[in-house]
C-alpha cells in the first residue's frame, strides 16, 4: 500500500484551490461582445470606457486570471517532475 507524502498532499490541495479560484475569476469576467458581428457590421466601439480600460475591474480580473493560470501550470509541471524523480531518489 503506497502512502502519499506531505508534498503530494499539499500540492494536490494547492492545485484544487488554484483550479477553483481560476474557474471563479473566469466566470466573474464579463463576456466581450466584439466578435465577428462587430467585424462584419463595421462598428467602431471606441468610448471613454474602452480607452481607459486599464483602470477597470475587468482589466484587474484579466490580469489575475493570467497570473493564476501561470501558477497553476507551473504547479502541475512541478508535481509531475517530482513524481517522476521521486522513485529514482527512493532507490
Amino acid at each position: 500500500m503506497a502512502t502519499m507524502s506531505v508534498l503530494q498532499i499539499v500540492s494536490g490541495v494547492v492545485l484544487i484551490l488554484c483550479s477553483i479560484f481560476l474557474v471563479i475569476i473566469t466566470l466573474m469576467q464579463s463576456q466581450k461582445q466584439e466578435g465577428m458581428t462587430s467585424a462584419i457590421q463595421g462598428s467602431n466601439n471606441h468610448s471613454f470606457y474602452d480607452e481607459n480600460s486599464q483602470n477597470t475591474r475587468e482589466k484587474a480580473l484579466e490580469k489575475l486570471t493570467k497570473i493564476v493560470a501561470v501558477v497553476f501550470f507551473i504547479i502541475v509541471i512541478a508535481v509531475n517532475v517530482v513524481q517522476a524523480v521521486a522513485p529514482t531518489l527512493a532507490s
